[in-house]
């Protein structure tokens, strides 16, 4: 910075009489504040959008976590949404028992046991997953089919069949068969036609996002509802893409692609745009010359051809002198000051800068 203060100085030599009135300075662009961009809620982060260096504005994309995602278990009708966006799904769960409830497709579900099963050894034995066939028991004129879906692990002559087509009273009794002819032989057990319960589905932690509603048809594996780590403010459901609220420069990444953040851990760090400021040094000789709320000019380095000013206020000078340069003759303090000005899409930070007072 020394040597920038000397070649500023030096250049000073060459100014045109109008400005023989200026004290110049050398200085650069920094900024006085950096700006958290934190997570809304816990969880992995699944893209960063941003590099440090990088110009961003208001809604720009930062970075992207992941949600926990809750799909259907199985087709049918979703017959009640306890749950909205920003509740806790514990909290829905303790007072509603689930935060979806799901009426299977498959609205049959027999209670059998193999007491009136024809009397054979190999008929005593039920297979989970096994496909049967089921006859009215008083005359014969409704059929369906079904899938074992449990056998009593106590009582290993009681199973479940979930009906999988065909149309039954409830109530009524029907014969289980493994010959889609309905052979004798073949009979298993019989069973009481019952409705199938509905599909309990709950989730952790807090509902960012509802994809369904009461009275949707579903598929097995469709996306139901997508949670996240810890509370939401005031029930507040953001999106997952964490943007910025501000205008500036990427001054760090601080959570990388897969990272674990918890909420309120820092996604990145920001200058705003509007809080950049010059940084100069002056010589205590110079002093006098400079006072806080004066006004100052500001050349860029790379632009000193165009003639172009920037003006700006001068808005603190340190009290702390800075460290002299080791072997310098003079051994003359200098202070630190800053220029606040309003700066354009061409002003990075780290940019040098002559400095023209009054």
């Amino acid at each position: 910075m020394r040597k920038r203060m000397i070649a500023a100085l030096l250049a000073s030599a060459c100014l045109p009489a109008c400005a023989l009135g200026e004290t110049v300075f050398g200085g650069e662009v920094t900024a006085d504040f950096a700006q958290v961009i934190a997570a809304p809620y816990g969880g992995i982060v699944e893209q960063v959008a941003v590099r440090a260096g990088d110009s961003v504005k208001i809604g720009d994309p930062i970075a992207v976590i992941e949600t926990s995602k809750t799909y259907a278990l199985t087709d049918g009708t979703v017959s009640g949404v306890f749950a909205s966006e920003g509740d806790s799904a514990e909290g829905i769960k303790e007072r509603y028992g689930a935060l979806v409830y799901i009426e299977p497709i498959n609205r049959y579900t027999l209670t059998c046991s193999t007491e009136k099963a024809y009397n054979s050894s190999e008929n005593r034995y039920i297979h989970i997953g096994e496909t049967v066939y089921l006859s009215c028991t008083k005359d014969g004129s409704h059929h369906g089919r079904g899938i074992v879906t449990a056998v009593d692990k106590e009582d290993e002559s009681k199973f479940t069949v979930e009906v999988t087509g065909g149309e039954f009273y409830m109530g009524e009794s029907v014969g289980i068969f493994r010959d889609v002819a309905y052979a004798t032989e073949s009979r298993i057990g019989r069973g009481d036609v019952g409705r199938t319960a509905p599909v309990a589905v709950s989730g952790e932690g807090s509902v960012l996002r509802m994809h369904v509603r009461a009275g949707d048809k579903v598929e097995r594996g469709e996306l139901l509802f997508e949670t996240v780590n810890g509370t939401l403010d005031g029930l507040y459901a953001p999106d997952k893409q964490v943007v910025s609220d501000t205008a500036g420069v990427i001054a760090s990444v601080d959570a990388g692609n897969g990272t674990s953040v918890e909420k309120g851990a820092k996604i990145a760090t920001i200058y705003p745009e509007e809080r950049m400021q010059v940084r100069m040094e002056i010589s205590e000789a110079d002093l006098p010359d400079v006072s806080v709320g004066g006004k100052a000019s500001i050349e860029f380095n790379w632009d000193a051809d165009s003639g172009k000013r920037y003006e700006g206020t001068i808005a603190s000078i340190s009290y702390l002198s800075e460290k002299a340069e080791e072997g310098a003759a003079s051994q003359a303090a200098n202070y630190v000051a800053y220029i606040d000005f309003e700066p354009d899409e061409t002003v990075r930070i780290g940019m040098t800068v002559v400095v023209y007072v009054q």
